[in-house]
């Protein structure tokens, strides 16, 4: 008996919306390693949850703004990740600390298996979800991580990725 042949399920790539100036080199490889590996991008944004003890209508109000907020933010680049792939981005907008988020996502969703952060160009030193991933929390992670240099122009992404 023969057992019956299945295909393997298409890697997706995530990448996490934050609107730093590293996100254009993550997000551009990302949609690279996917389009030439039949794969998919997937983008995370984290929103801030409502600081203080406002009102339950103020709380409201804040937490629609700042969906809203996210929701155009993601859309930007969801054109960019559509145009370079050929398909739509799996979008996850969440609210909670940024780290805590991304791992939660990352448990729940199984068919992650890349996750792509960008460096930063200036000496600052990385941010804090590269700091964090390369550092205590390194071993929280169930996939690989790919750090693209923020020192790449699009060309060197494109002949690595």
């Amino acid at each position: 008996m023969s057992e019956p042949t299945s295909r393997p399920a298409a890697r997706v790539f995530l990448v996490v919306v934050d609107e730093s100036p590293e996100l254009a080199n993550a997000l551009r490889y990302a949609c690279r390693r996917a389009k030439r590996t039949g794969g998919r991008v997937a983008m995370l944004y984290v929103m801030d949850p409502p600081e203080g003890q406002q009102w339950g209508a103020v709380v409201d109000l804040m937490r629609q703004e700042a969906r809203q907020q996210a929701e155009e933010a993601v859309a930007r680049y969801a054109e960019m990740a559509q145009s370079m792939t050929g398909q739509p981005p799996i979008v996850h907008i969440r609210e909670g600390k940024s780290r805590d988020e991304l791992l939660k996502l990352i448990a729940e969703d199984r068919s992650i298996s890349v996750l792509v952060l960008g460096s930063s160009k200036s000496g600052e030193g990385p941010g804090p979800l590269v700091s964090a991933f390369t550092g205590k929390s390194a071993g929280l992670l169930r996939i690989p991580l790919t750090i693209v240099p923020g020192v790449l122009s699009e060309a060197e992404i494109d002949a690595i990725s």
